[in-house]
């Protein structure tokens, strides 16, 4: 037992997700009622660090949590403390502040910092970490890419959230004898897609790790068409490219850590089928942050619940530099040096893949 530790931090870090709050609850309730730990938050994530700006968790305050979406610590993609944007004699220049986050948590008497975020946030946790703070890591990401988890919470809320969409496109473009195009989230994963599709019924799925040939989707729809099936519906990730071709970046977020934002290949992709298609309408969906937002779902709450109090028991066993994690049904941790850099994508062989090409669902390869 970690008889040392008296007071706990978390921060939220990277893009919303559902469980944030699921997190910081079990979190906080494990912490006070077993170990009798001081809970504070930083607000807006590493930026708060920075500006040693955070609240007093409670049970109080995290009564109620559990179903919330969003985080009550807000959140920011932005605030890398390693590479900071800074003003200086009029100007912004990029500075490495993390030395003052250090000192933050020092003053306050901190012993353990919980970082809860996916890529980028667990990156400078591993940061912190080889700095000296006792940093504690809690895989989150609706794009389900983290290395060393089977599951990051977030993804199954996510997956049924497009699902849900899926169903719905279907009653128009049955009606309309319409092509249906739904864009989803996942940069440069294809897990939302996969996932989605084959639970709502796509025609055809379009993945980052499998370029597509245009000519194979028409095929798909003029073989739907011969046995009267007048619509299609297609899912397509957002970082999914044709073959020989290139991803499609929305806009650059020049002070983000991450500043590519992909986006625009459904609109691309309905536009290059209304040339080849001329007897039917294209229409694009884009879910975008619709996937992210509301209500947490079942699965979602006990996963991030779990984590949560998997995180705490890591810090009772003195494991820091560590992320929880889900392997199999068993909720265990890996090193951040091991997390970082090991994310992982569809298998294109795998068993998904397979199991949706044996049901006819097409992947335009």
């Amino acid at each position: 037992m970690s008889k040392d530790v008296k007071k706990i931090a978390l921060l939220t870090g990277g893009g919303d997700c559902p469980g944030l709050n699921a997190v910081i609850s079990s979190v906080t309730k494990t912490a006070i009622l077993n170990y009798g730990y001081e809970v504070i938050g930083y607000k807006f994530g590493y930026r708060g660090l920075y500006n040693n700006d955070f609240i007093p968790l409670d049970l109080s305050t995290v009564s109620g949590l559990i179903s919330r979406g969003g985080t009550i610590l807000y959140s920011s993609n932005k605030d890398n403390l390693f590479d900071y944007s800074v003003e200086e004699e009029g100007k912004f220049v990029k500075k490495d502040v993390s030395d003052v986050a250090v000192e933050n948590l020092k003053k306050e008497g901190v012993d353990v910092l919980i970082v809860i975020g996916g890529d980028g946030t667990l990156t400078s946790a591993r940061d912190f970490a080889r700095k000296g703070v006792n940093v504690i890591g809690v895989p989150k990401t609706i794009d389900n890419d983290l290395g060393s988890t089977d599951i990051t919470f977030g993804f199954n809320t996510s997956i049924a959230i497009a699902t849900e969409a899926l169903d719905r496109l279907h009653t128009t473009a049955e009606s309309h004898h319409r092509i249906m195009i739904l864009e989803v989230m996942g940069r440069n994963a294809g897990f939302i897609a996969l996932e989605s599709g084959i639970a709502g019924s796509a025609d055809v799925i379009l993945l980052p790790e499998i370029p597509y040939d245009i000519n194979k989707i028409v095929e798909k729809i003029e073989s739907r068409k011969k046995h009267g099936k007048l619509f299609t519906i297609i899912v397509v990730a957002e970082g999914a490219k044709p073959k020989n071709g290139e991803v499609m970046v929305a806009k650059i977020v020049k002070d983000s850590p991450d500043p590519i934002r992909l986006g625009g290949i459904g609109n691309k992709l309905a536009n290059d089928l209304e040339d080849l298609v001329k007897d039917r309408e294209v229409r694009c969906t884009v879910l975008g942050h619709i996937q992210r937002g509301g209500i947490t779902n079942t699965y979602d709450r006990i996963l991030s619940t779990r984590y949560g109090v998997g995180a705490v028991e890591l810090i009772n066993k003195g494991k820091f530099g560590s992320m929880v994690c889900l392997k199999g049904n068993e909720i265990t941790y890996d090193s951040l040096e091991n997390v970082i850099g090991n994310n992982k994508q569809v298998d294109p062989d795998g068993e998904l893949v397979s199991v949706a090409k044996k049901i006819g669902i097409s992947f335009a390869d």
